[in-house]
């Protein structure tokens, strides 16, 4: 991966790809420290230069964004080969880089947060449970008892509205209006049969059998009013 000018016998180093085919560290990673600029080695005074592979194999694209990139590159850059070649074989050398970096760093802050936070609502959560049980038992009772009989009283007083409906519906004022007419009517004749059979004078007749014509004739003709309006 690496050459080294000046040197009398190159060391043989695998290529880029068979490295970061062998290795656990990231595509992006090792992408990233290909592409970064030569710098001088720690074993040598003689300066070397990484060689770009001309091909990479397809791989799932990084969502990393520029901006973090550039901040990972930093960090690599001013890195040893040793070190560099330590994180790319090493897994706990590149955990601790990996717990270094600030974005890292920002996004485990944030899931201790909200691993806190949620731990702390469970607590509440379970602190709540006895208060909940005492809630439950009582909407209960309420649905047995209480409700069965305000629901009991409702019912009552549905009946109790559909009667007076019923009582005073049209056909109903009709029907009772009728049957008063027909009452006053009666009357009348029977006052009339009492003056044929001498049971009572002329003028107590008069009074009386005009009063209740009167009546009779006031019912008829409301009856016919309404009956004429239901019917238009």
């Amino acid at each position: 991966m690496f050459k080294f000018w000046g040197s009398q016998e190159q060391q043989a180093e695998p290529h880029p790809q068979d490295a970061a085919s062998q290795s656990w560290y990231p595509q992006s990673v090792v992408s990233a420290n290909a592409s970064r600029p030569s710098t001088p080695g720690s074993s040598s005074s003689s300066s070397y230069s990484l060689q770009r592979p001309t091909e990479h194999p397809q791989t799932t694209p990084s969502h990393v964004s520029p901006g973090e990139a550039a901040g990972v590159i930093a960090l690599l850059k001013d890195k040893s080969v040793d070190e560099l070649r330590k994180l790319l074989s090493d897994k706990n050398a590149y955990h601790q880089f990996l717990l270094s970096v600030d974005q890292v760093k920002i996004q485990n802050n944030i899931r201790d947060e909200l691993r806190k936070e949620t731990l702390q609502l469970a607590k509440q959560n379970l602190e709540k449970e006895q208060r909940i049980m005492e809630l439950r038992n009582q909407c209960k009772i309420i649905r047995t008892t209480e409700l069965a009989a305000a629901q009991e009283k409702l019912n009552d007083l549905n009946r109790q509205k559909e009667e007076l409906l019923k009582f005073y519906s049209p056909g109903s004022l009709l029907q009772k209006l009728q049957e008063a007419m027909n009452k006053t009517d009666e009357e009348s004749e029977a006052l009339h049969r009492q003056l044929l059979d001498e049971e009572i004078d002329i003028a107590s007749f008069v009074q009386k059998y005009k009063k209740l014509r009167t009546i009779y004739h006031q019912r008829a003709l409301i009856h016919l009013a309404a009956k004429t309006s239901s019917n238009g």
